[in-house]
């Protein structure tokens, strides 16, 4: 199964991960790896890999750690817990309309602390609430 072309414009873990879980199908070899990995890439990902040094990558972890700095910036904004501070409840927003924005926005938090959750969402409600 093809993957898609990496253009450095999205996480680049995420592509690396995509790139292992199919590479290591064929080779877990390191150096076949380094080999197949730039037929992943494309546009500036291709053209920032073509300008490293010959011979400047001694392994695949390595090269990963490399275009993991390189496309850093790349990588989606982490939502934390002060999102759900502005998340209040509208003078005339259903009670169900509320729950499902404060929802959307807290399955976005990855470590989100329940008490955290809980303490936001009892101050955040309207006045259809007290």
């Amino acid at each position: 199964m093809p993957i898609e072309n990496y253009d450095g414009s999205t996480d680049p873990e995420e592509h690396l991960n995509i790139f292992l879980t199919q590479a290591t199908l064929s080779t877990q070899v390191d150096s076949a790896l380094c080999r197949i990995f730039p037929t992943s890439l494309k546009g500036r990902a291709l053209s920032w890999f073509m300008r490293l040094p010959s011979a400047s990558i001694d392994s695949f972890s390595e090269l990963s750690s490399q275009i993991a700095l390189q496309f850093a910036m790349s990588k989606p904004y982490r939502t934390t817990s002060l999102a759900l501070a502005g998340v209040h409840q509208e003078k005339k927003e259903s009670l169900r309309s509320f729950m499902d924005r404060f929802n959307k926005i807290s399955m976005e938090i990855g470590d989100l602390n329940p008490a955290v959750a809980m303490d936001r969402l009892s101050t955040q409600t309207g006045a259809i609430c007290e």
